[in-house]
């Protein structure tokens, strides 16, 4: 069941709280519940006016505390999220403030109150555990502390979708992915046995260092899109760098000072469940009254969408009519009418059926609709800014798109190619990369009303994988 988990907390930190739940004033009852709601589905907005409202009426009710601080670690206001639970005991308070600390680089404090949450048996936290070890490692560390030059662009190798950034790791040249899915970065366990610091360059001239790390082996995901990849960029990274990842036109760009705001772009502010699963609110449809979406971003899967099947009732079309894929295992695939994001339209959106979205919901507690792969962004330019909480969307001039489907093409011919041999399962499939229709389109401001961009082609069949 969707926001099972939550709930669970939800209300096993009511009966521990002292006043029950039933003896609340019934007006707070219903300020708490349209938060919780609101959350699990994807409205941070709404669930921060009301959170705020349940908070007036019961300031010391520690499921209410609960709420509003999960929600204020959401939008990444951590100095919020450490207020709101200070002294708090427990091991879910314990859990979002040491998730705050973290974020913060409070390595210290992070450590401390990660230790409470892994002395508890009754919790299970992977995420904890590694970022627990990191913690204790990192003690005097400033993390993600830059030098240099104020700006490096980096060149992408083409890969399909794949959002490739060549590096250097400690001083040694390397080749990293961006990996949305992940909320650390993630080193390869064949280069670091059990993660830990390390200093990255980019373009030989900006350096960021005491970069945290966990570990893993890399090497299905080498061989999946075959490249040497000895890194993950996750969003926490990313949100410190302030990249700007354009992946039609082959750049990805580091700063060391917020970068401005696009002349034309639409401004979206993603959700960060946990502090670290971006997802980014939409609509399925232009009109204000179109149902609602709840897309985590997972640039690690080629598709541009994997909905679930209320997702893709809710926007109108029936999953049950789509057809498999060849070699998609149990994936269907279907056209989704239109998607709107921020300011942008854009209809015939290919899409899947049948990705591990119930999976992912489980493990951060929310009502997702399903995932917004790097097929998505091949024709548009994502700008991160302050500190995540903003991301810029830009439409692409008509002439990068036509460049791009060309090398689309190529990326085709070359993943059908190793399509045919043994997969190694990694966590994307092979990096094709859908195409777009172009058709002239004027992108919209920040503040302009929508603009409609350009189609989708249907996709390739890989297999969809994430995990926040």
């Amino acid at each position: 069941m969707r926001g099972a988990a939550l709930s669970t907390l939800l209300v096993l930190s009511a009966c521990a709280g002292g006043n029950s739940e039933a003896k609340w004033p019934p007006q707070a009852k219903k300020w708490f519940d349209r938060a919780e709601h609101s959350y699990v589905h994807g409205d941070i907005e709404d669930a921060h006016l009301a959170s705020e409202n349940a908070l007036k009426a019961l300031p010391h009710e520690p499921s209410v505390r609960l709420m509003a601080g999960r929600i204020a670690l959401a939008e990444l206001d951590f100095e919020r999220t450490l207020t709101l639970l200070k002294d708090l005991p427990g091991s879910d308070a314990a859990g979002l403030r040491g998730r705050a600390h973290w974020y913060l680089g409070h390595l210290d404090l992070a450590a401390e109150e990660l230790a409470k949450l892994a002395s508890d048996p009754d919790v299970k936290d992977s995420w904890a555990e590694e970022i627990l070890q990191l913690a204790r490692s990192g003690r005097g560390r400033t993390p993600f502390e830059m030098s240099g030059g104020m700006v490096a662009a980096v060149d992408m190798p083409l890969a399909g979708t794949a959002m490739l950034v060549p590096l250097e790791i400690n001083g040694e040249p390397a080749l990293a992915m961006v990996a949305t899915d992940r909320a650390e970065s993630v080193i390869d366990s064949r280069a670091a046995n059990e993660g830990g610091w390390v200093s990255l360059r980019f373009a030989g001239r900006l350096e960021v260092s005491d970069v945290p790390a966990v570990a893993q082996d890399l090497s299905g995901l080498s061989r999946e899109i075959g490249a040497p990849v000895k890194l993950l960029i996750g969003v926490h990274l990313l949100r410190r760098l302030r990249a700007t990842i354009d992946l039609a036109g082959r750049q990805f760009v580091v700063r060391n000072y917020e970068p401005p705001a696009p002349p034309q772009a639409t401004t979206i502010h993603p959700i960060f469940y946990r502090g670290g699963a971006m997802v980014l609110p939409g609509a399925f449809g232009t009109a204000r009254t179109a149902p609602s979406s709840s897309l985590l971003v997972n640039t690690s899967m080629a598709f541009p969408l994997a909905l679930d099947e209320a997702a893709w009732k809710k926007a109108g079309v029936d999953s049950s009519t789509f057809a498999g894929m060849p070699g998609g295992g149990d994936l269907r695939h279907g056209i989704l009418p239109m998607l709107r994001l921020g300011a942008f339209e854009i209809p015939n959106v290919p899409g899947v059926y049948g990705a591990p979205i119930e999976a992912v919901e489980k493990q951060v507690g929310v009502d997702l609709d399903g995932f917004a792969g790097a097929g998505l962004f091949g024709t548009f330019r994502l700008t991160f800014a302050d500190r995540g909480k903003t991301l810029w969307l830009e439409d692409l001039p008509l002439e990068v798109v036509e460049m791009r489907r060309r090398l689309a093409a190529e990326a085709h011919a070359a993943a059908r190619a190793r399509s045919s041999q043994p997969s190694a399962g990694a966590s994307m499939g092979p990096p094709i990369a859908p195409e777009k229709t172009p058709t002239p389109s004027t992108p919209s401001t920040p503040s302009t009303p929508s603009t409609a961009a350009k189609p989708l082609a249907p996709p390739a069949p890989p297999q969809p994988k994430g995990r926040p």
